[in-house]
């Protein structure tokens, strides 16, 4: 599926919550469907730097596409980062690299974290688009 269309899923999603108490209990809800990282890969060299939390991040290349692998000790951000992985696991890096992430404006999400939060935020935009430039070399 391509990154435009996950991200018009998700942002359709959020529309059908008036209030943000529910959209934050539906961001927990989806960090705890988060698919479990290899405790491997929980390690200082994959922690994003600028998150308030600790939120692992780990890619691999299988068939052309960065497959994304995550975790994090808190549970908003566990949340944070399961979207950001639904939305940009499995494609191609040069997909990855191309989009833009205009539907965290959308679902209001950006206007509604702590000021570290979405620094957070924005740190795991900027290492998922990382690891797809190194991986579109």
């Amino acid at each position: 599926m391509e990154i435009k269309t996950i991200q018009d899923e998700i942002i359709d999603e959020f529309s059908m919550f008036d209030e943000w108490d529910e959209r934050y209990q539906y961001v927990i809800d989806l960090g705890k469907s988060l698919p479990l990282i290899d405790e491997q890969y929980k390690t200082d060299s994959n922690i994003i730097k600028g998150c308030q939390s600790k939120v692992w991040l780990h890619a691999d290349k299988k068939d052309g596409n960065v497959i994304f692998t995550a975790d994090s000790d808190a549970i908003l951000t566990k949340g944070l980062i399961a979207i950001m992985i639904r939305v940009f696991s499995n494609q191609k890096p040069e997909a990855i690299l191309e989009a833009d992430t205009k539907f965290i404006d959308d679902i209001g999400l950006k206007e509604h974290l702590s000021a570290t939060r979405a620094n957070g935020l924005v740190s795991m935009i900027k290492q998922i688009k990382m690891y797809a430039l190194a991986y579109s070399a």
